[in-house]
């Protein structure tokens, strides 16, 4: 049985030293889904939740978590974060929102905790935002999408469609950004009414996230969220346009 890093030759809990190992680039991407009611799910995307705009609350929430992960986690390491990030998407079902965190460092350990008590927190948020409305609403399936940096090198979760993790530097290649909404259209198909699933796997495939994408388009974010959540039937003429 191979030992776990968190014991010592005793059984005691302990933090890792990692002072021997060099530093490089970490990045790490987690999920978590929160299953809430129709009414609720509807308030969401409407932005007419009694607290607020959920969305935006729970991703500050989220990333502040990340920044905070070793003052909640008590054997993880304080890291200087290069980067932390929350998105929120609702899914096709009418029920359940995704939250997909992100993080970076360049150091000595990965960042892994750093995502996955981004998600755990966004999802608790949007609980806290919601449970005037729904207290039955249920967060399932946090879990590590990818990790890349360190000993053991790139994991990608072995199930579903992860996004690939958040780019880091490279002496072979150079990164390409991330496409956004002037750089990258989709099919007309994938904007009428019968292609909604065309435009959410668009999104997907470029890894062009709601809020971004709605931002950069000038695109109303509760009308792509109405929209790729079933809320909707169509988007409005200007914004296919756009």
């Amino acid at each position: 049985m191979s030992k776990l890093s968190h014991l010592d030759e005793r059984g005691n809990a302990t933090m890792v030293d990692v002072s021997s190992k060099a530093p490089t680039e970490r990045a790490a991407t987690a999920e978590a889904r929160i299953r809430i009611s129709e009414q609720a799910y509807r308030q969401v995307i409407d932005g007419t939740l009694p607290k607020g705009d959920v969305v935006a609350t729970a991703r500050i929430a989220g990333i502040m978590a990340a920044k905070k992960t070793s003052e909640l986690i008590p054997l993880c390491h304080p890291l200087a974060l290069t980067h932390a990030g929350v998105e929120i998407a609702p899914l096709g079902d009418g029920r359940t929102l995704q939250v997909i965190s992100s993080a970076k460092t360049t150091g000595q350990t990965g960042v892994e905790m750093e995502a996955l008590t981004a998600a755990s927190v966004a999802a608790l948020t949007i609980y806290d935002m919601v449970k005037a409305v729904d207290k039955s609403a249920v967060i399932k399936s946090i879990r590590l999408l990818t990790k890349s940096g360190g000993k053991s090198g790139v994991y990608s979760a072995p199930d579903g469609n992860p996004p690939a993790p958040p780019a880091t530097k490279s002496t072979s290649a150079k990164v390409k950004p991330r496409a956004l909404s002037h750089e990258a259209a989709p099919p007309a198909a994938a904007v009428a009414a019968d292609g909604r699933e065309n435009l959410r796997q668009f999104m997907l495939a470029r890894g062009l996230r709601p809020t971004e994408w709605a931002q950069s388009a000038s695109v109303p974010l509760n009308e792509l969220y109405g929209y790729l959540s079933g809320h909707s039937r169509r988007l409005s003429p200007q914004s296919v346009e756009k």
